[in-house]
C-alpha cells in the first residue's frame, strides 16, 4: 500500500519524467479540494499529502540505497498543492472561481517544476538529505518558492507592485 501511495496510484510508473506527470496529477487533484471545501480544505490536505508522503515515503524506500526513486512522487504532489495555495486563498477573497486564475496555475506549475529541477538553495540543502524527510520536503520547499513567486507575478499583474 506504501508504494502505491508514493507513486500515487501508478502515476510516478509514466514516462519521461515522472516528476512532472506527478506536478500535472497534482493539478486536478488540487482543483476538486478547492471545489469541495476551498482554501481551508486545500490547505489541510496539502498538510495531510505531505505528512503521509513523509510516512509513505519512508516505508516504500526502507532497506533501499535508493532514498529517492523517480516513481516516488507524492512529493511532487505535496509540492505542487503549496504551490497552488495563493491561488485558491486568492480565489475565495475575490469570490470568483478558481479557473479564473489560470494565469496562476500556469504561473505555479512552471515555477514548482523550475525550483523542484534546478534546487536553488534550501531545496538543494533538503534534498541533499537523502532520506525521507530531505525527499518530501524539498519538493514542500519548492512549492514555497514558487508559491512566492505566484504572489510576486500576481501583484505585477494588478499593479500592486510597479
Amino acid at each position: 500500500m506504501s508504494m502505491r501511495l508514493a507513486t500515487v496510484f501508478g502515476v510516478g510508473y509514466l514516462k519521461p519524467a515522472p516528476g512532472t506527470w506527478g506536478s500535472l496529477a497534482a493539478l486536478p487533484m488540487f482543483w476538486v479540494l478547492h471545489v469541495l471545501g476551498g482554501p481551508m480544505i486545500a490547505l489541510s490536505a496539502t498538510i495531510a499529502v505531505t505528512l503521509i508522503g513523509w510516512w509513505v515515503i519512508a516505508k516504500a524506500t526502507a532497506g533501499s540505497d535508493n532514498h529517492d526513486p523517480s516513481e516516488i512522487v507524492i512529493d511532487e504532489v505535496a509540492g505542487q498543492w503549496v504551490a497552488l495555495l495563493p491561488l485558491s486563498f486568492g480565489a475565495a477573497a475575490m469570490g470568483v472561481g478558481i479557473l479564473a486564475l489560470y494565469p496562476g496555475w500556469i504561473a505555479a506549475f512552471v515555477l514548482f517544476r523550475l525550483f523542484d529541477i534546478r534546487k536553488p538553495g534550501p531545496v538543494g540543502w533538503a534534498d541533499r538529505r537523502d532520506d525521507p524527510f530531505g525527499v518530501m520536503f524539498d519538493d514542500v520547499i519548492a512549492g514555497l518558492l514558487a508559491a512566492v513567486g505566484v504572489l510576486i507575478l500576481a501583484g505585477l499583474s494588478h499593479g500592486l507592485m510597479m
